[in-house]
């Protein structure tokens, strides 16, 4: 089973190689559900660790549709991924009435190729995920991250099931959020293939700093994960 580390800095990346994940997605702005890293934090993951690494498309926090302006700023982000090297794209648009937009998010996997193209969480809020399945299905997605449209993957386990079993080989369901070394069995019992975990942890700050702790992702956390695994 292939887990797969929502890495939001390069320490978090670094940690989740050394304690043997095998691949990264890549993001900042953990806190608002992940954006676009920076092409600083990107290129230097890129040269510095060997793991598999996919990178956030995501221009702004809030919902998934977006206007012209940002999806040129989307496009524009998969262009400068492409020519530093990363391995796969992660991303995705939604229309107001929360169903896929198929069209902008066909054009994102047509420019992605040919690295891989994983839909994100945006899936967690169509209404009706089978229909949006058959129809990530039909773009040619490899995979979608999703919680199962609960808070929690392991709250959505139900529906993550029911989606893989209709997905067959076409495309990976990708179980994420929450997912920690006490549930992560829960996952490779179902049969799953792929899991995403941010595996964090908040680090002191000194006394008298105003801002909120860093989250990183823990070395620690990540290898009892994948004693659960494998």
């Amino acid at each position: 089973m292939l887990l797969e580390i929502c890495a939001n800095s390069y320490h978090s990346a670094k940690n989740a190689k050394q304690a043997g994940a095998h691949r990264i997605e890549l993001c900042q702005a953990l806190h608002i559900g992940g954006l676009t890293p920076s092409y600083g934090l990107l290129q230097t993951v890129l040269r510095d660790i060997a793991i598999p690494t996919f990178t956030l498309i995501r221009p702004r926090g809030g919902d998934f549709c977006y206007s012209d302006a940002e999806f040129d700023v989307m496009m524009n982000d998969i262009t400068i991924a492409k020519k530093l090297g990363c391995h796969g794209i992660v991303s995705g648009i939604l229309h107001p009435n929360l169903t896929i937009d198929i069209k902008r998010t066909r054009t994102l996997v047509e420019h992605s190729r040919p690295l891989p193209f994983t839909f994100h969480r945006a899936f967690d809020s169509v209404p009706n995920p089978i229909n949006a399945l058959n129809e990530l299905i039909d773009l040619k997605v490899e995979r979608i991250l999703t919680s199962g449209q609960e808070e929690k993957a392991e709250q959505g386990l139900a529906l993550l099931s029911e989606l893989s079993e209709q997905a067959g080989n076409a495309l990976t369901i990708l179980p994420g959020s929450g997912i920690t070394p006490q549930n992560a069995h829960l996952f490779k019992d179902a049969g799953f293939r792929e899991i995403h975990a941010s595996a964090s942890i908040q680090l002191p700050l000194p006394k008298g700093i105003a801002t909120k702790p860093e989250t990183v992702s823990d070395q620690t956390l990540i290898t009892l994960i994948l004693n659960e695994i494998t």
